[in-house]
């Protein structure tokens, strides 16, 4: 029976483990950290994601427990409407909306899905042999036919495998996640964009909402109040923004600088080595993508090397050219909401505004490339 060993116990980590099982391989996976901790932020996941996790058993687990994205769409600062969208129309359109549920929910659903003692934590790889799969960790070395590294955005065996210069930049934006209850403001599915700024917020089941932001700021830095932070940043934007933010518990803040890569790798395997998910094409999240596309790559992946019979070239095929044009349009996105001058956020502003008169159905067109994605075949069995 063919080995293979995961890095990371991150979604995509934990999808293509459980790919892998259900594909008959004997799977092992090292996380570094002592738990899979409860990660306090929501996650968005579109049809695609969805289509991609329905080939593991997941799909259905996660339809219960998430809720549809809720009509929404872009507006100013102020509240004004730029364009509008239609929860139900993307059902219509892609045959499952988008849902939004709480990440620690979708890391529980898919640890459930891994073999008992195929997931060991605090356990970290210290090297990797890409041509004879060796991994060595703390307790020795291990070899095996397939290695997974799914270790972020800042990926040490993506470094190992093309050294050099780290592809990977800051784009000058930090951004900040958490979670309240709804009962404090009225929660719509809605993004605004500012002057170099931009503040988005979804329901979540339980009577929870998630709210996100990001801002211009220098790699590294950090508020002594975060809450504080974001109320002298948003805190005369549109309601119920301010009284959002008035509601956060500071400890319970989350705040991350934002990373991608302009270049793509020019491959994602060498040897017996897979590049997954940040570690192969960190993205900014303008367009929802990060984790979906991860999750995307696991099945392919786990397609490619069992029943696909591709191997990791074909995967590299299936997979390069898709992320690396995801990858480009989420950062043009973000470095438009990065435009801070009183006359290009007005042009900004303008494009988006009569793109939205076109209505939902020109909207939901750009979404296409997104949305369309179906697994391989013989994975969706």
């Amino acid at each position: 029976m063919a080995n293979a060993i995961v890095i990371g116990g991150g979604i995509g980590g934990l999808t293509v483990a459980a790919a892998l099982s259900r594909d008959g391989w004997t799977v092992t996976l090292h996380e570094r950290a002592s738990s899979l901790e409860p990660i306090g932020s929501g996650l968005a996941l579109g049809p695609n994601a969805l289509r991609a996790l329905d080939t593991i058993g997941a799909g259905d687990a996660v339809r219960e427990l998430a809720v549809m994205q809720g009509d929404g769409g872009l507006r100013t600062s102020g509240g004004t409407w730029l364009s509008r969208t239609s929860a139900e129309a993307v059902a219509a359109r892609y045959g499952d909306p988008t849902v939004v549920l709480m990440r620690s929910a979708l890391v529980d659903l898919l640890a459930e899905r891994l073999p008992e003692g195929a997931l060991k934590l605090g356990s970290t790889v210290t090297s990797v042999s890409p041509e004879d799969g060796i991994v060595v960790t703390g307790e020795g070395e291990e070899r095996a036919d397939l290695v997974v590294a799914a270790d972020g955005v800042h990926s040490a065996v993506r470094s190992a495998l093309f050294p050099g210069p780290s592809p990977v930049r800051y784009t000058g934006l930090t951004a900040w996640r958490a979670v309240t209850p709804e009962s404090v403001g009225d929660v719509a599915g809605s993004e605004a964009w500012g002057r170099g700024r931009v503040f988005g917020m979804t329901r979540l089941a339980g009577g929870l909402a998630y709210l996100y932001a990001t801002a211009e700021a220098p790699e590294g830095a950090r508020a002594r109040d975060e809450r504080a932070e974001l109320l002298r940043l948003f805190g005369d934007w549109h309601d119920p923004i301010p009284v959002l933010l008035r509601s956060l518990s500071p400890d319970r803040l989350i705040r991350n600088d934002l990373y991608a890569m302009e270049r793509p790798l020019p491959s994602f395997h060498r040897g017996k080595v897979a590049l997954l998910g940040d570690a192969a094409h960190p993205m900014t999240p303008n367009l929802g993508q990060g984790a979906c596309q991860a999750v995307e790559d696991a099945v392919v992946l786990a397609h490619e090397v069992s029943s696909g019979g591709g191997g990791l070239p074909a995967y590299t095929a299936a997979r390069l050219p898709r992320t690396t044009a995801v990858m480009r349009r989420s950062l043009q996105i973000a470095r438009l909401t990065a435009l801070s001058g009183a006359v290009p956020v007005a042009a900004r502003n303008a494009m988006v505004w009569l793109g939205g008169r076109l209505g939902p159905t020109a909207v939901m067109r750009q979404a296409e490339q997104l949305y369309r994605w179906s697994p391989p075949e013989a994975a969706s069995r």
